[in-house]
């Protein structure tokens, strides 16, 4: 059921775009930077692009760094909203479920299906933009002959080649889990809803509200559980020491989502009168 599941996403068109227009961001970003190197001053604009110009190693940080807050949800929230909905206003989720295929097993696939697709959506912003970021800016002004130079963490310490793809590495899978909470509030709202619009829009209103409330005092209390307050705690990783406190909290928050978003969603689905 998974690899069904997995090969349906594989070949939906809408996918794709999702991965290129995710790509295409930084690599738009990339050329305006590399044709005018016109940086933005270290504190202002996204985070990394002050040090882009002259490493491009350290690119893949700032890219994502530039499709977390919006285009990566929105891409999320398109594909989780799906799911379920889809089937059902195509028609096809009842013949689904005529087969032995429990609802359970359904669900699983389904958010399995999402999780391979966030993933893999950041591992391609990773290794899109280190390619871009080397063939626009190069290795670094220490670079050695046939090799990648230092690299700066936010520390001021140098980081090794080897030490920034392990950080790169661990990046990807915590915002993938990031991401993987956002797809499971939307596997819930896609059990919802016969509309696959609806249950997009449904995940982008909570990420909407998430990062609205968020700065406010009076949301002190519940701020540590909003959706969105350690999306950039990844940062932290490039650090030197690394500070695995945020990052820690962070993935134990959004597992809690994914954990309660999926059992919402099987309790919803398993009682639903399915009619189309």
């Amino acid at each position: 059921m998974i690899l069904v599941e997995l090969r349906l996403m594989l070949r939906k068109r809408r996918v794709w775009l999702c991965w290129l227009l995710l790509c295409a961001l930084p690599t738009l970003v990339a050329v305006l930077l590399a044709t005018t190197r016109l940086a933005p001053p270290p504190g202002r604009g996204g985070a990394f692009l002050s040090a882009v110009v002259s490493n491009g190693q350290i690119f893949p940080a700032a890219a994502l760094a530039l499709v977390v807050p919006v285009f990566l949800p929105i891409t999320v929230a398109i594909v989780a909203g799906d799911t379920i909905a889809g089937e059902s206003s195509a028609g096809t989720l009842r013949y689904l479920l005529v087969r032995p295929v429990g609802r359970l097993r359904l669900l699983v696939a389904k958010l399995v299906s999402v999780a391979v697709f966030v993933l893999l959506a950041v591992l391609f912003v990773t290794v899109v933009s280190y390619a871009v970021g080397v063939v626009a800016f190069g290795f670094g002004p220490d670079a050695s002959l046939g090799g990648g130079g230092a690299i700066p963490s936010l520390s001021g310490v140098e980081l090794s080649p080897a030490d920034v793809v392990f950080r790169t590495a661990t990046t990807v899978g915590y915002l993938a889990l990031c991401m993987l909470a956002l797809g499971a509030v939307g596997l819930l709202f896609s059990t919802l809803t016969d509309s696959p619009l609806a249950a997009a829009l449904g995940v982008l209103a909570l990420v909407v509200a998430s990062a609205a409330v968020q700065p406010l005092d009076a949301a002190a209390a519940i701020e540590p559980f909003l959706p969105t307050a350690h999306w950039l705690a990844w940062i932290d990783l490039f650090r030197d020491p690394i500070l695995w406190a945020d990052v820690r909290e962070g993935a134990l928050v959004q597992l809690g989502y994914v954990v309660v978003a999926f059992g919402a969603a099987w309790a919803n689905f398993s009682t639903k009168d399915v009619t189309t």
